[in-house]
């Protein structure tokens, strides 16, 4: 829940909540204009007067802090004698100050719902509702107020405890997905952590040997030190290329995110953005979906920046090469085509990386406006020549 409602069954948590929850709750209050209506005009003795609104405030108060403490914690039998005991004042009421006060029953029956779990409420609720029903039958008059009476009763107790499961299954759920989220970044921790252990702990166990060998060596072997200390600068080299290797797996862009990304980008820039839906790439591996997503966000990323388009396509077919099957990745725009001449360095890495893919890039001016088409093999040749 957010930082102003609180909802049924929870405990507000700040002075704002108390006083939302209060609020909503004496909303509901106005249902007792009838007895109060019974008090000002009902023709009661100053006494009777007097002890009616006593009564009526003491039930008024037991209510408000039965609900308003629900969430807390209370024991059931505590809740279910606090139910007895504004049963017991509504009877009361009702059997001395007359009809008028039958409607304290639906706060009753209410409160129930409110207040206990769906297994206690669907036997407090209907038992109100009895109870309601006796007292119209003892009080004069009360016949023609129960069918008026009955069914909110009813209705409003089994609705309050609808909404208080409903309140409390959300509540579970957004605690599940809370935990579920802690725990994928902790496994994501603990992955990162096994690999950078495989990665370094041995070369790292190395250069630790290889150093107090090489420092042993230095008063009265110069030469075989020399070579630890080259050995000891081989080891991490290769080692920073495997840090630097895994930490590229890490960040390895997806198609589907590129694609997701350049329409944002795209439609930020107002450039009119016509793009696939998601790809499919079955029989491309992972390093030909990396290099196609690299293609897609060097050329968007040239669309946006250089060509000063209005508009850009982007297509995504399987065709049937000379090489093979391949995945054809298209960016075209209807641009200047980017100032300059030749390839700059953007363009050459990524051919440089669409080849250690086995794929190729071709990529210049078309007409007015800018065309980039990269390649990567496919496994198979199912579907060739159909949008990816």
């Amino acid at each position: 829940m957010n930082g102003v409602g609180v909802g049924i069954g929870q405990r507000p948590v700040n002075r704002r909540q108390r006083a939302v929850k209060s609020l909503w709750i004496g909303i509901w209050l106005i249902y007792l204009s009838a007895p109060v209506t019974d008090l000002l005009h009902g023709g009661h003795s100053t006494g009777v007067r007097v002890l009616g609104w006593l009564g009526l405030a003491a039930f008024v108060t037991w209510y408000m802090l039965l609900v308003f403490r629900t969430g807390r914690g209370e024991r059931n039998a505590l809740v279910l004698g606090s139910l007895g005991v504004l049963a017991a004042q509504s009877a009361l009421l009702a059997l001395t100050l007359g009809r008028e006060w039958l409607v304290l029953f639906v706060y009753v029956a209410i409160a129930s719902g409110a207040a206990l779990p769906l297994r206690l409420a669907r036997w407090t609720i209907p038992a109100a509702c009895a109870l309601l029903t006796a007292v119209a039958l003892a009080v004069p008059g009360g016949r023609a107020y129960l069918a008026g009476l009955l069914i909110p009763a009813l209705l409003g107790g089994f609705a309050m405890t609808g909404v208080r499961e409903l309140v409390r299954t959300t509540v579970a759920l957004r605690e599940a997905r809370a935990t579920v989220a802690q725990l994928a970044a902790n496994e994501e921790r603990l992955r990162l952590a096994r690999d950078l252990h495989d990665l370094l702990g041995h070369s790292l166990s190395l250069i630790t040997l290889k150093s107090e060998l090489a420092g042993r060596m230095l008063p009265g072997r110069p030469d075989e030190a020399a070579r630890q200390i080259a050995d000891i600068e081989q080891v991490t080299r290769q080692a920073l290329v495997d840090v630097r290797e895994a930490v590229t797996g890490y960040r390895r862009p997806r198609l589907s995110a590129e694609l997701a990304g350049a329409r944002v980008a795209l439609t930020t820039a107002g450039v009119l953005a016509e793009l696939p839906a998601e790809p499919d790439l079955t029989g491309v591996g992972e390093a030909g979906e990396t290099a196609l997503a690299w293609a897609l966000r060097e050329a968007v990323t040239n669309v946006v920046r250089h060509s000063g388009a209005r508009r850009c396509t982007v297509g995504l077919l399987r065709r049937q090469t000379l090489d093979g099957p391949m995945l054809e990745l298209t960016v075209e725009d209807n641009g200047s085509g980017g100032p300059g001449v030749g390839h700059g360095n953007g363009l050459t890495g990524l051919g440089e990386r669409l080849t250690k893919a086995g794929g190729t890039l071709e990529a210049g001016p078309l007409g007015p406006g800018f065309r980039l088409v990269a390649r990567v093999p496919v496994a198979g040749t199912a579907d060739v020549g159909s949008p990816a």
